[in-house]
């Protein structure tokens, strides 16, 4: 459900909107943009939404927007964003129950060696170099980490896959799949080695569905990639196909 009527504010919105009502906020995140306020200080999504919804709606003092799930900074894509705290904390128990999914689109350097698959691994995180790193199942701090993945089609020595994630670990897709030796085109910490710097990840949140938490209808935001190089390797079409 792209789009909602009845609570668009006065004035236009800097952002792509996908659904809004008084209760969300659903919009394509602008890539290389931090959701939280970070150690660069540079502005942040949450922050600028805060300010967005404030001047549509001419709101006096402090704006809420609860943060309910994550894209990494050069990602983009679709979000839901919630503007009051019940709305907050059922979204939450959505995500906890697993009534809450996410599909991205992804390219990667290869091809995986099925068609489709499970990935499972057990993922560490390193909170001083900010990095996630495969171990072991039973290592200290380990999280296990499940995605399935659909080679949509391959190109020019890429592939396009859809990746439905089952786990929301930190950079998740990006390690996983760097771990079958299929990282992300554009993807300067996990695939260096094949990557050029400069070049934009090629990893976009493309749908999120969930249950409303007021309505309870089921909502699911819809947001295609850019039609630049590597994503215009393939259709809008067959990208739009893919994720249906």
């Amino acid at each position: 459900m792209p789009g909602a009527a009845g609570d668009s504010g006065s004035g236009s919105s800097r952002f792509d909107i996908l659904y809004e009502d008084n209760h969300l906020l659903g919009i394509v995140k602008p890539v290389n943009i931090p959701v939280q306020e970070d150690a660069t200080g540079d502005p942040d999504l949450l922050s600028l939404l805060k300010e967005d919804v404030k001047e549509r709606f001419n709101k006096p003092g402090n704006v809420y927007m609860g943060l309910v799930h994550r894209l990494d900074r050069p990602v983009g894509g679709a979000m839901i964003f919630a503007k009051t705290s019940k709305a907050a904390s059922r979204l939450s128990e959505s995500v906890r129950s697993h009534s809450f999914h996410k599909v991205y689109l992804t390219v990667v350097h290869g091809k995986p060696p099925a068609a489709q698959g499970r990935l499972v691994h057990t993922l560490l995180k390193d909170a001083k170099t900010n990095t996630v790193t495969i171990v072991r199942k039973g290592t200290p701090g380990g999280k296990e980490a499940i995605l399935d993945y659909t080679v949509i089609g391959s190109a020019e020595g890429y592939s396009l896959l859809k990746i439905d994630l089952l786990t929301g670990r930190s950079h998740q897709i990006r390690v996983q799949l760097s771990g079958i030796r299929c990282p992300l085109y554009g993807d300067q910490k996990y695939g260096a080695a094949v990557n050029k710097p400069g070049q934009q990840i090629a990893l976009w949140s493309a749908v999120v569905g969930f249950p409303h938490p007021v309505t309870k209808e089921e909502i699911e935001l819809i947001s295609l990639p850019p039609q630049t190089h590597p994503w215009s390797l393939w259709s809008q079409h067959t990208q739009k196909q893919a994720i249906l």
